[in-house]
């Protein structure tokens, strides 16, 4: 490889991906929304030249940003609103709209390629799956309900695999919390445990599902390398209870305890802070049975493992 593009990657696994990327010796182009970056765009020539950059792009319209299409290797979109947010109708509709205008005006573009990256790389969601305790997920046997967040899930690859582009393998990311200390839920974890809140939250029978963000990178690494196509759970193989997750987290802290959160507490700091009790409540018990079996080894398996080296 020797170019990728990343759209809407100025956030916290972009950022991370980038860095993984340019440290191989690769250019990685990452499209946002950001204003600021519109005085330094450079031409697709020009980038081959130089090194990296940020260009702009307002995530839904074809634009100059195309260009730098041609002739990369990789397009990995990523763009969409955080869902870290209350679900009022107008973010609701946000939500929605980001991930699939995003996607769409990709499709748009790499049609009109006359050489289009030769893997497109989509985010999704293992939110995608429904609340299970019991049932772990894979991506065959994974059973898909149609609450809101399912819903975008579902309506997100429906839009990404509306569009057969010649000679392009497509794979929708269905990635699970990932564990860095550059953003994510991570920093926000920690900081609720250092001050003794980190018990568990509301039954603590719901699984979290998560990655180390070194294992994110190298498992996009690997998806690129290999031949698969299609969906891709994006998850550690050791899903863990929200109770035994907290109790690793405390642990790993050296925090000697943590005061758990009753449903209605959750329910009400949520409304105070602007977000929903879903990121802490759902239970996403989600396997990676198709990167297991095309030979991706975990570097981070076990939570303990993960949250001693981050910590």
């Amino acid at each position: 490889m020797k170019k990728i593009v990343i759209a809407g990657g100025t956030g916290f696994l972009g950022i991370a991906l980038k860095d993984y990327f340019e440290a191989k010796g690769i250019v990685v182009v990452t499209l946002s929304r950001s204003a600021t970056t519109k005085k330094s765009t450079l031409s697709a020539v020009e980038v081959r030249k130089r090194h990296s950059q940020t260009t702009y792009w307002n995530g839904k319209d074809l634009g100059e940003w195309k260009e730098h299409l041609e002739d990369a290797d990789v397009l990995i979109n990523l763009a969409g609103k955080s869902v870290d947010c209350r679900y009022t109708d107008v973010n609701k509709k946000a939500i929605l709209s980001s991930r699939i205008e995003s996607t769409r005006v990709l499709n748009e573009a790499m049609s009109q390629c006359e050489t289009p990256p030769k893997v497109f790389l989509n985010a999704s969601t293992a939110t995608i799956y429904v609340h299970s305790e019991t049932q772990i997920n894979t991506e065959e046997n994974g059973i898909i309900g149609d609450d809101f967040s399912m819903g975008i899930g579902k309506a997100w690859e429906k839009e990404f695999f509306s569009t057969t582009i010649n000679k392009v393998r497509k794979v929708a990311l269905r990635t699970s919390i990932v564990l860095g200390n550059d953003g994510g839920a991570l920093p926000k974890m920690k900081a609720i445990t250092r001050i003794g809140m980190g018990g568990k939250n509301g039954r603590g029978n719901q699984f979290v599902s998560w990655i180390h963000i070194d294992d994110f990178c190298k498992s996009i690494d690997y998806v690129i390398t290999s031949e698969l196509s299609g969906v891709v759970n994006i998850t550690a193989p050791q899903p863990e209870t929200n109770t035994d997750f907290m109790q690793q987290l405390r642990k790993s802290m050296k925090v000697p305890f943590g005061i758990s959160q009753p449903t209605w507490l959750l329910e009400l700091g949520t409304a105070i802070i602007g977000t929903e009790t879903e990121l802490l409540l759902k239970s996403r018990n989600v396997y990676p049975q198709r990167l297991l079996d095309a030979g991706f080894t975990f570097e981070y398996e076990n939570l303990e493992r993960c949250l001693n080296d981050l910590i």
